[in-house]
């Protein structure tokens, strides 16, 4: 009775609403028989030809969005989407000019997780897409329609279409490419209900001929990956349509992926490679596509998990050598903050990081925003004039979003840092837990306030550099020769300036560094060191850069005793 009795106020408090666009959505029993929990999305897009829930995004061409939260929607039964859902870009339904659209919506499912520390949430499981609601698994949506949406549209949508689950992963498994799931007995026990790691290997030539060698072992940090990036054992394809690449400005892109992609297999299969274990994994959380590969408040432990039960299953299956000395990391962005975090925080199990144009690495730069000092994240403020902050940027300073931009977008998509994008997964992988069992936010999401009590936290347990100097003394000696870090200047994000202040500590550190830090003129996102090819061609060549590095560095410093030999045939 009092769920009848809720219903018909909601929907006197909408009809009391003057005219107005407004959305009726629904779902049929045949899709779930059960009551559903998520986000349930709106969108319009003036690209008449595609679908709107494919084309979201920070760019100038964005489709529109509008997003509400929906418990317990039983199928059948209509939710309203008005004026009253929070918007991207613009903010309100009745805001949306009028026009000829195409409109399609979507729910992104919740999954209920009684937690370890005592919080129940709700959150978008992984269904092994790498956190993408729009291709998620089990997800609802409707078909797009071209409409003209006038001021007083009403909108009438059935989420009758489901997104299919994803193809078998071992499928793509090869001589070279090997395929492997654990279930993750600490992150189980965190988030109350089965948890798994997955991992690709890249076995080295000579693997199977080679039976008494034991393996450096290589991870690649980065975001969920489908398959082994980068890797392609048959020649490009002759007939292959290119395509054009507005990020890199190259037409045929396409073909260059599949020219460099097996360039590195000719290269792995040649005589004088470096003879290791190259790992992918694939740790996507209920928050993001990855965890960052550390323990954290919200995601639980990843970092123990990775750490103390992925990587000694992969070596003991794949014949690592399993020792601290013969690990090494590399990665570029995310991959890149993972990379330098994991040789910080694990300092004694790896024995390099090579680390790409990483995720803000200072939080005084944690972008373009000084989280201790700056009270508002979206403006620069004075006393008469506010200046918007800049989101995302070109090499030649071009600024396509601003940050207050980019942060509502996500607010849109979900609340309670559920959106699956980059500054929601920062908190959930830097924040406390707040009150609620969901993370702490650090700013507030709709008026960029930041909260100082969560910069403290920020601080001392993952901003990088303040780690590095506030625990030098011990850090030091265990970290001596092995960082070295890549950003170009004029990098999309600004993600070049907590590097500055990075490159400044460790120039002067007692006990030196005897890092290396180097910047990329007028290089984008994300440059590596390569001053020899642009990114669009050195990102495809990580391993061909860091193995190379990794080799010379076990030769010099591996102990006595160390086996040095079985691998380098």
């Amino acid at each position: 009775m009092r769920r009848v009795i809720a219903v018909l106020l909601a929907c006197a408090a909408s009809s009391s609403l003057p005219a107005q666009i407004r959305a009726s959505i629904s779902f049929p029993a045949e899709r779930s028989a059960q009551p559903l929990d998520g986000r349930l999305l709106l969108m319009f897009s003036a690209d008449t030809t595609g679908e709107p829930r494919l084309q979201v995004s920070d760019n100038v061409g964005t489709a529109q969005v509008y997003g509400v939260d929906v418990d317990d929607w039983r199928p059948g039964a209509a939710q309203l989407v008005d004026a009253r859902a929070f918007g991207y870009p613009h903010r309100s339904l009745s805001d949306l000019p009028p026009g000829r659209y195409r409109v399609q919506a979507m729910i992104n499912r919740y999954q209920t997780f009684r937690r370890s520390d005592g919080h129940t949430v709700k959150l978008p499981p992984d269904k092994w897409e790498g956190q993408q609601y729009a291709r998620k698994p089990g997800n609802l949506y409707s078909k797009p329609v071209t409409m003209t949406v006038t001021r007083t549209s009403a909108i009438t949508l059935t989420l009758d279409q489901e997104i299919p689950a994803v193809e078998d992963f071992a499928k793509k498994e090869t001589k070279y490419v090997k395929y492997m799931r654990i279930r993750s007995e600490l992150l189980s026990k965190f988030w109350g209900t089965d948890m798994y790691l997955g991992a690709w290997v890249l076995l080295p030539e000579g693997f199977d001929s080679h039976p008494q060698a034991r393996y450096p072992l290589v991870i690649n940090h980065g975001h969920f990956p489908s398959g082994m990036d980068n890797w392609r054992e048959t020649p490009p394809d002759p007939n292959l349509a290119p395509d054009y690449s507005t990020r890199f400005s190259l037409a045929g892109y396409n073909r260059i992926q599949q020219e460099l992609g097996y360039q590195f297999f000719k290269d792995w299969t040649g005589p004088g490679f470096p003879r290791v274990l190259i790992v992918q994994i694939q740790h996507a959380t209920p928050y993001y596509d990855d965890s960052y590969a550390v323990n954290s408040a919200n995601n639980g432990p990843y970092g123990d998990a990775i750490m103390k039960e992925l990587v000694p299953e992969i070596e003991k299956r794949y014949r690592g050598i399993g020792q601290g000395w013969a690990r090494f990391t590399y990665g570029g962005s995310t991959g890149g903050w993972e990379a330098m975090a994991v040789q910080m925080f694990y300092p004694t199990e790896f024995n390099g990081a090579w680390v790409a144009c990483p995720d803000p690495i200072d939080f005084r730069h944690y972008t373009v925003v000084n989280i201790y000092e700056d009270k508002n994240a979206y403006y620069a403020e004075g006393p008469f004039k506010r200046v918007a902050r800049p989101g995302q940027r070109n090499y030649l300073g071009h600024v396509s979003t601003t940050l207050e931009q980019t942060n509502h977008r996500e607010l849109a998509l979900a609340g309670n840092s559920r959106s699956g994008d980059q500054w929601d997964v920062w908190e959930s992988v830097y924040s406390p837990v707040g009150p609620n069992g969901y993370p702490k936010p650090i700013w507030n999401k709709l008026t960029g306030e930041i909260d100082r009590d969560v910069a403290r936290y920020w601080r001392d347990n993952f901003d990088l550099s303040h780690i590095l100097q506030r625990d030098w003394k011990t850090l030091g000696p265990q970290l001596k020769g092995k960082l070295r870090i890549y950003v170009g200047d004029m990098d999309n994000y600004y993600l070049n300036n907590a590097v500055y202040a990075v490159e400044k500590f460790l120039k002067q550190a007692d006990p030196p560094a005897d890092a290396v830090v180097d910047y990329g003129d007028r290089d984008e996102h994300c440059w590596n060191g390569d001053h020899t090819r642009s990114n669009a061609y050195s990102r495809l060549r990580y391993p061909q850069m860091v193995l190379p590095w990794a080799v010379e560095r076990m030769l010099t410093t591996a102990p006595p005793g160390a086996d040095l030999r079985s691998w380098r045939y």
